[in-house]
C-alpha cells in the first residue's frame, strides 16, 4: 500500500501541474502540492467510500476546509474515478463546475463548498455530530491549512468537537509553513500548534506529511474514546518541484511553458 500511495501522490502532483498549465490562468499550486501525500494515503485505502453508491449514508466524508487547495482534491478524485477525465479538463474554463474552490457535488465526491477559510471544521463538527446521533459508524476527515488556523472560527469548532466528544472526527492540518501573506510563524507563531489542540481537548498526532508510513500509521491509529483527533502534518509548500518548494511566490501563480516543463521533469525524477 505504501508504494501505491507514493505512486498516487506523484500522479496527483502531475495532474495539479497539467491542469494548472492547461487553464492558462493563475492557480493555487503550492498548497495543492504540499498535501498530495496526505490525499494519496487517505484515498488510497483509508477512506471508506463506494463508487457504485456515492451517497451511501455510512460513507466516510472528506471535507476540504482549505478550499484553495481544490486542485489537489480534484486530482485525487479523478484518479479514484469520481470525476471523469473530460470534466477534469474543464478546470477553470468557462461554464465549468470545477472552479478555484470546491462546490459541493456528491456525484463528484465533493462533500462541501469551501471558499472563505475557517468554515470547514464547523461543517465537519456538524456532520460528525449528526452521524453520532444517527448511530452511523463512520469518520469525518477535515483538511485545514496552518495559516487557516489563525481563524477564530476554527477554535470555536475545536471546542465544540471536544464538548460533543466527537471521536469520529479527524482534523488534518497541512502545516507547510506559509500562508498568502508570508510565513505562518511571522503572521502568528505556530511552533506549538499541536499543543494548542491538546489544550482544546483533542488527541494530537504530529507527523512528517510526506512520509507515507507515518501518514498511514496516523490515519490507522484507533481514536481515543470520546476524543477528537488532529493530525499535524509537517509539509513542504510546492513539494516535488524544486523551484516551488518553500517559495511562497507559488501560493498562487501561473505556469509558463518553460517552468511547466521544468516542473514536470522534477516529478519524473521522483516517480
Amino acid at each position: 500500500m505504501l508504494n501505491d500511495s507514493r505512486d498516487l501522490a506523484n500522479r496527483i502532483r502531475i495532474r495539479i501541474l497539467e491542469a494548472s498549465y492547461r487553464s492558462g490562468a493563475s492557480a493555487h499550486i503550492g498548497g495543492a502540492l504540499s498535501m498530495a501525500d496526505l490525499l494519496a494515503t487517505l484515498y488510497g485505502g483509508v477512506l471508506n467510500f463506494n463508487l457504485e453508491n456515492k451517497n451511501l449514508a455510512s460513507r466516510d466524508r472528506f471535507i476540504l476546509s482549505k478550499g484553495h487547495g481544490a486542485l489537489g482534491l480534484y486530482s485525487v478524485l479523478v484518479e479514484k474515478g469520481f470525476i471523469s477525465e473530460s470534466n477534469f479538463e474543464t478546470f477553470m474554463q468557462n461554464g465549468t463546475t470545477l472552479i478555484a474552490h470546491p462546490i459541493m457535488n456528491p456525484e463528484f465526491g465533493i462533500e462541501s463548498s469551501n471558499g472563505s477559510l475557517g468554515q470547514g471544521l464547523s461543517f465537519g463538527v456538524g456532520q460528525a455530530l449528526a452521524m453520532k446521533l444517527d448511530s452511523i459508524n463512520n469518520r469525518i476527515f477535515v483538511m485545514l491549512g496552518d495559516g487557516e488556523c489563525d481563524e477564530g472560527s476554527v477554535w470555536e469548532a475545536a471546542m465544540s468537537a471536544s464538548h460533543f466528544k466527537l471521536d469520529n472526527l479527524v482534523a488534518v492540518i497541512d502545516m507547510n509553513g506559509f500562508q498568502n501573506d508570508g510565513s505562518t510563524n511571522e503572521v502568528v507563531n505556530q511552533n506549538d500548534l499541536a499543543q494548542k489542540w491538546v489544550k482544546f481537548g483533542w488527541n494530537a498526532i504530529s507527523i512528517d506529511g510526506h512520509n507515507s508510513s507515518e501518514i498511514l500509521n496516523a490515519f490507522s491509529t484507533k481514536p481515543l474514546s470520546e476524543v477528537p483527533t488532529v493530525i499535524v502534518a509537517r509539509t513542504i509548500k510546492g513539494k516535488g518541484v524544486d523551484f516551488m518548494e518553500n517559495n511562497n511566490n507559488w501560493h498562487h501563480n501561473r505556469l509558463t511553458r518553460e517552468n511547466f516543463e521544468i516542473a514536470m521533469q522534477n516529478l519524473d525524477r521522483s516517480s
